[in-house]
């Protein structure tokens, strides 16, 4: 390229000049500026590596002086602070053994002390029933004095008054003129709610053979065989016979059958053939109930022995319940029974159960009925199911106060329904009411 060849002539016309100079040949005052100029050019210049390089070391340095002050302040916090406050707490420590032997000397003084009415505001007392007592300490200017006031601070909560609470006590008013509300001002007398009653926990189970024998009329006997078979994990159950039935037709006789229910469980049953004009059936047949063995204390057997009508409803004669399994049988042999048929009605037979909760809140006078579920409700349509639901309503003296009523659930006998009913009650009228709590089955025709 032109520009490097004129670069390489400059280079040695300029080694031509200086072998001239140092050979003596020119003149030495013509070679002096000559001379400084290669002096200068030889001389070593600072490159950009070298200024990068001592850049670099001016960074580290200044950064390692920042961790060094940092290293330092750490020092001072974990260091210093801890060692300070250590020698506070053993001045203070001293200083409360000081302040604890000179309690036990004023004792007397501050029993005294405390014992007396509070002469400040801050010290007072507010009474409530939702919220627990707290202790606060009242920084007054008793301290001078070594005794410390422990005051209790409660939350202060008063039953609210609405317009819904008084249509409510109007009506109940109505309906008992001798209701006198002062009777109920007293605080033990607000609510009984809260009191439980174990009667109303008592199970059907609890009670014992004997009892109910005697509260029912005997309506002949039915001979059963139960065993179980731990291989296949199945109850037998074996009808065998029945005798002195009573009769029902006009003819003297009866047409009698057994249905078999292990409850809670509705939908499996087992039934036995109508045996026709006989007071003393010979059935001799075998059901199967498949259940785990762990399950048996929880299951009841259910016979329900019945007449058979050709032309109208079947007439109930009785029924036996059989529970307590591992206690009445020796499994897994057969064990034979005898049982007396119970009287039942159409009023009084099993409709099945219904699961709910109650709630009464006194302050918002709020009564909640939160009516979970029910099970094995007697079926009401021709398809064997039923659409239930459930309609609950506050009764006074004999009169509908006030009614709820919860969703409607198609085509089924354990219903779940999850749902909460509020009421507004007052707190002075809550032991003036009832409830009543049916269990409907929704028609479309009506």
């Amino acid at each position: 390229m032109p520009g490097d060849r004129e670069q390489e002539l400059c280079l040695k016309a300029v080694q031509l000049l200086a072998d001239l100079c140092y050979s003596g040949i020119v003149e030495d005052d013509s070679c002096l500026d000559f001379i400084y100029y290669l002096r200068d050019r030889a001389r070593p210049r600072p490159s950009d590596s070298d200024v990068s390089v001592s850049l670099l070391s001016l960074l580290v340095t200044a950064c390692g002086l920042a961790l060094f002050g940092v290293s330092l302040f750490v020092s001072w916090k974990l260091c210093w602070i801890p060692w300070r406050e250590h020698g506070l707490k053993g001045i203070t420590e001293h200083e409360h053994l000081n302040y604890t032997d000179s309690d036990t000397n004023e004792r007397d003084y501050s029993d005294n002390y405390l014992g007396q009415p509070s002469l400040f505001p801050e010290s007072s007392m507010k009474i409530s029933h939702t919220s627990p007592d707290i202790q606060l300490e009242a920084k007054t200017s008793t301290k001078e004095n070594c005794v410390h006031n422990v005051r209790i601070h409660r939350q202060i909560t008063e039953p609210t008054s609405s317009a819904r609470h008084n249509s409510i006590r109007r009506q109940l008013n109505l309906s008992n003129p001798d209701f006198n509300i002062q009777q109920f001002q007293k605080q033990e007398q607000l609510t009984g709610i809260g009191r439980i009653k174990p009667e109303l926990y008592k199970q059907k189970s609890v009670e014992t053979d004997d009892g109910r024998r005697n509260n029912s009329k005997s309506c002949g006997k039915l001979n059963f065989i139960i065993k179980y078979d731990c291989d296949l994990e199945k109850l037998i159950v074996k009808i065998h016979k029945a005798v002195n039935l009573p009769a029902k037709d006009f003819s003297g006789t009866s047409d009698p059958y057994v249905k078999i229910y292990l409850l809670p469980d509705r939908k499996t049953k087992h039934q036995t053939k109508v045996h026709r004009k006989t007071l003393n059936p010979v059935f001799d047949e075998v059901f199967l109930f498949p259940i785990p063995y762990n399950d048996l204390p929880t299951r009841k057997l259910h016979f329900s022995v019945y007449d058979f009508d050709r032309f109208s409803r079947h007439d109930v004669i009785g029924q036996i319940i059989v529970d307590n399994f591992l206690d009445l049988a020796d499994f897994p042999r057969e064990s034979n029974i005898w049982r007396d048929i119970e009287h039942v009605t159409n009023d009084n037979v099993d409709l099945g159960d219904l699961m709910f909760s109650l709630c009464y809140l006194p302050t918002a006078g709020r009564l909640t009925i939160t009516i979970i579920k029910a099970r094995n409700l007697k079926a009401m349509d021709i398809t064997g199911a039923s659409d239930p639901y459930v309609k609950v309503s506050i009764m006074c003296e004999g009169r509908r106060v006030k009614k709820r009523k919860t969703s409607t659930k198609r085509n089924t006998l354990n219903p779940v329904y999850n749902e909460a009913i509020v009421f507004d009650v007052p707190p002075e009228n809550i032991d003036q009411i009832s409830l009543l709590i049916a269990v409907m089955d929704y028609d479309r025709s009506q």
